[in-house]
């Protein structure tokens, strides 16, 4: 029996850097969209007795373009966050991207992407929420930030909320490993 045959066949540990990055492509789009329906909409309007959005009904407020998009990228975040496998953009990367690729050169630990994943969701969020609170410049200013993170993610490689993610690691926030019994 050879060393070849005699070795367990088990998946690789991690994830296609590369995926992720597609994902980031995609959001960063949908993110900057979301940015100019936010900072031309309800969010930054003003009116004769100030920020319309101050007198906006809560109706308004939901059906402001901007929110609308971003609480679609905030439900794509929980998405990818409580089903990565089966979040679209990984679905459409390992389907239709990936076979055509060569194999990565090595594969990462997928918790600072899905931490980075967490982070954009409460970006998006906290930006959602005060809109409906009727927090001026709350909406685009969110979902500008956003995109500014995945942006470097997609163009650049460079995952703001991993980077994060490792800080905390070094600290013995999160990353920690259930003891063995």
């Amino acid at each position: 029996m050879s060393i070849a045959n005699s070795r367990p066949t088990t998946k690789p540990q991690g994830i296609d850097p590369r995926g992720p990055r597609f994902a980031a492509t995609i959001t960063s789009t949908l993110l900057l969209i979301a940015t100019f329906l936010s900072a031309t909409g309800l969010s930054t309007a003003r009116d004769a007795t100030g920020w319309a959005i101050a007198d906006a009904s809560l109706v308004q407020r939901v059906s402001d373009p901007g929110f609308v998009l971003l609480s679609v990228i905030a439900l794509l975040f929980v998405w990818s966050i409580a089903w990565p496998r089966t979040q679209p953009y990984g679905v459409i990367f390992r389907r239709f991207i990936a076979p055509r690729l060569a194999p990565p050169t090595e594969l990462e630990d997928p918790r600072p992407p899905q931490f980075a994943q967490v982070v954009g969701l409460f970006v998006v969020g906290l930006g959602s929420v005060l809109q409906l609170l009727g927090v001026p410049w709350a909406l685009p200013v969110a979902s500008a930030a956003a995109f500014v993170a995945a942006f470097l993610n997609a163009a650049f490689g460079l995952c703001l909320g991993c980077q994060l993610y490792l800080v905390l690691a070094r600290v013995g926030l999160v990353g920690r490993r259930p003891a063995a019994a």
